[in-house]
């Protein structure tokens, strides 16, 4: 079904058009350059999902050689332990019967041992490069929360007349529309990098890489709720005293 898993392309196709979207209004501003970089990386994220969920062909190969090594050494231990067992009847047939029969389970326990750990050293070799790349996304959205930080909404609010500005105040020179606009693209790319990290959720489905998208989700998610206040002071009417309340010293 095409609306039950999360693709690429689109996530992809929506990033440019946001990256397109801050170069016409903020072309000299640095929120451009972690858009662009936000874009490469998703570019680079999707290639590593796509490679990471096809199988490990060495490892499997792997697998499937010592699956056959096992099978032979059964097939040629095989008649001497039913030898063994035919012969079974006195003292010394009895022990060499017990012999036979670890010998055989001591192949199928080593063999089986092997198989697990090439199996989860596919799964081990895909988690550690997917929570590399979670980490890079985690590192991302607070790059984007920095830029966010200093943009006072009560600023764009407040009369010109009734801000105190000191020598360390952060520069504000958009306009309360721009700043909602800007804002706005801030969560949006917070909304993205937690739909790439998803991504990675559907490449693998380990715990491990599960709990550390989810954690990024929950970041992305507390930093936009912080953004969208923000927006909505912007939207007050001016002169509302909500507006107005942090407005006078900066």
């Amino acid at each position: 079904m095409p609306y039950r898993t999360l693709r690429s392309e689109p996530v992809i196709a929506t990033l440019e058009r946001l990256r397109d979207r801050i170069r016409d209004r903020f072309p000299e501003r640095g929120l451009l350059t972690v858009c662009e970089e936000l874009l490469e990386l998703a570019r680079e994220d999707a290639r590593c999902v796509s490679r990471m969920g096809r199988p490990y062909l060495p490892i499997r190969a792997g697998v499937a050689g010592l699956l056959l090594l096992g099978g032979a050494g059964l097939v040629w231990l095989a008649p001497s332990a039913i030898g063994v067992l035919a012969r079974a009847g006195g003292e010394t047939g009895i022990v060499d019967a017990f012999q036979g029969l670890e010998a055989v389970v001591n192949l199928v326990v080593l063999t089986s041992a092997a198989v697990w750990f090439l199996l989860n050293a596919e799964t081990r070799i895909k988690r550690a490069r997917f929570l590399a790349d979670l980490h890079a996304l985690r590192s991302v959205a607070h790059v984007i929360d920095m830029h966010q930080l200093t943009k006072d909404p009560t600023m764009a609010a407040s009369a010109p007349g009734a801000i105190i500005r000191t020598a360390n105040s952060p520069s504000h020179d958009l306009s309360g529309f721009e700043l909602a606009r800007y804002l706005d693209y801030c969560a949006e790319m917070l909304a993205l990098v937690g739909k790439i990290a998803a991504l990675y959720m559907q490449g693998l489905r380990d715990p491990v890489v599960i709990e550390a998208v989810n954690d990024i989700e929950s970041l992305t998610a507390n930093l936009s709720r912080k953004i969208w206040q923000k927006i909505a002071l912007v939207n007050l009417p001016a002169g509302s005293g909500a507006a107005n309340a942090g407005g006078a010293h900066t």
